[in-house]
């Protein structure tokens, strides 16, 4: 990948536009949120189960749980199988789940968090799609703390591979500003975790 690395130590990851495609975004962003089984959640976190600020839908090979949310495998809808060849294409990685959000407003966010399940092995790649409105997003290293922002806008693929997920997490914060909805879809391999436990 010849993109340059946004993240300065401790991981990659690459910010990519896509707007010059095949696709009419406008149209998939739609047919995304008007065809997607989105639902409201309710996670465990700090001892408490709580409703979680967005939308979800997940479609893959295999279960996928996080934060005591647990996804049943589904198959591909076809816009999203059109949009997984799309992530390989701009990744180079191939995949067989996919984690949808749809934020309705300002009000919707996800908090500091890694992708570091089990299921995702140590070193995963993950294509992470943005559609619809722009929304801040922003990375913060574990340790030293610092913080790089990123407006991330229609048609912006964000990859993240390397140890990015061991060393920052990352986050949608909430805004009062007046945006409208956001679609965003991660793209990744879920592993056996018989087959994840014997890499570490």
């Amino acid at each position: 990948m010849n993109q340059k690395n946004i993240l300065p130590y401790d991981g990659l990851a690459y910010l990519i536009d896509d707007t010059q495609g095949e696709f009419k975004w406008p149209v998939i962003t739609a047919s995304l949120a008007e065809t997607i089984p989105w639902r409201i959640e309710t996670a465990f976190m700090f001892g408490r189960h709580l409703p979680v600020p967005r939308m979800t839908a997940s479609f893959g090979e295999a279960d996928y749980t996080y934060s005591g949310i647990r996804h049943q495998a589904a198959p591909f809808p076809l816009v999203v199988r059109r949009l997984r060849e799309r992530a390989k294409t701009i990744s180079g990685a191939s995949y067989n789940a996919v984690l949808l959000n749809l934020y309705r407003h300002g009000g919707d966010s996800v908090g500091w968090h890694s992708d570091n399940e089990a299921g995702l092995g140590d070193h995963p790649i993950i294509a992470s799609l943005s559609l619809g409105a722009t929304r801040r997003f922003q990375f913060r290293h574990r340790k030293t703390k610092e913080t790089i922002t990123l407006e991330l806008s229609e048609a912006n693929w964000l990859v993240m591979a390397g140890e990015t997920q061991r060393f920052w997490v990352h986050q949608v914060p909430k805004t009062t500003a007046a945006v409208e909805r956001r679609i965003n879809l991660t793209f990744r391999r879920m592993i056996p975790l018989h087959q994840s436990r014997q890499t570490t």
